[in-house]
């Protein structure tokens, strides 16, 4: 007599599993992960990995070149800049400066822009007519010339450089809370929680909120990028950070002179910021894969 065997159960998969083997498939964004990571060690250790301090100085040592090529030296990898100091040293804290940039940038604007957009997506009426109208005319303004204009008037510096760009990338998220709220208010457990007595705050910030999370991350993976770029570009232009602050931009702005005769000094802090940019770009594509249902594969 033949027995009929039961097919096998699967247990569901751990929520933190399944998310890493849809990241996972996309390769790029496993790279640009492991860049990330790797940068963020290389700012955190800068004290013990950086060979020199950044800002230490030595008249006999200007302007050597990296280490392979002919006139170099094993004392400094990548060679020095115009007042000789290291290259490789001010590249590891500069990472810590152009990281903060990054992430205090995105952290600004996450929180007012998600306070915004939920409000504006659950209130709706005048508040969200005001709200949006107001970000449609800074979308409308060229980023880069919005945030140059807000630095001339507060000032250069690494602060002001650093609000100027929050206030730019400012938008992007609040029109992505809206249409995440206003899609979410349609659910129904949004209805239920309404029917069980639960009040505005609890509605906006223990049932909505929660649920419109995944577009916010992946926003602020790539907003980070774009702060960071940003930020350069204002050092760069002698708006933000300012010497002899280790900043990316601003060493490429302090190199600008010597790019004939030195291509060193130019192209290490620009391989830093594209090599980092293009990181978290990548990331964010891995992470809008993971998050969107219609993308897994």
């Amino acid at each position: 007599m033949t027995t009929l065997t039961e097919p096998a159960l699967h247990t569901p998969q751990h929520p933190i599993r399944e998310f890493w083997d849809y990241f996972s498939t996309n390769k790029g964004a496993v790279a640009g992960l492991a860049v990330v990571i790797g940068v963020l060690l290389m700012a955190a250790l800068a004290p013990w990995i950086a060979p020199y301090s950044p800002d230490i100085t030595d008249s006999s040592v200007f302007l050597v070149p990296p280490a392979w090529q002919e006139g170099g030296s094993a004392a400094h990898l990548l060679g020095t800049d115009a007042i000789g100091r290291d290259i490789l040293s001010r590249l590891i804290f500069g990472a810590r400066l152009s990281l903060a940039i990054g992430l205090a940038v995105v952290a600004l604007s996450v929180i007012i822009g998600t306070v915004l957009g939920l409000t504006a997506g659950y209130f709706r009426g005048i508040f969200e007519i005001a709200v949006m109208r107001l970000m449609d005319i800074i979308l409308t303004l060229p980023s880069l010339l919005l945030a140059i204009v807000i630095v001339a008037i507060l000032g250069p510096g690494l602060m002001n450089a650093m609000l100027a760009v929050a206030i730019v990338v400012l938008p992007h998220y609040v029109r992505i809370t809206r249409a995440a709220v206003i899609s979410e208010m349609s659910r129904d457990y949004v209805t239920a929680a309404r029917m069980n007595g639960a009040g505005n705050l609890r509605l906006m910030f223990s049932e909505v909120l929660p649920n419109c999370t995944a577009p916010l991350i992946v926003q602020a993976s790539l907003g980070i990028s774009s702060a960071i770029l940003d930020a350069a570009a204002l050092g760069f232009l002698g708006l933000g950070a300012q010497p002899p602050s280790p900043e990316w931009g601003t060493m490429l702005a302090d190199a600008r002179e010597f790019v004939l005769r030195a291509w060193w000094v130019v192209t290490f802090p620009g391989l830093a910021i594209l090599i980092t940019v293009l990181a978290f770009n990548l990331l964010g594509d891995g992470l809008r894969d993971a998050f969107d249902p219609k993308l897994k594969r």
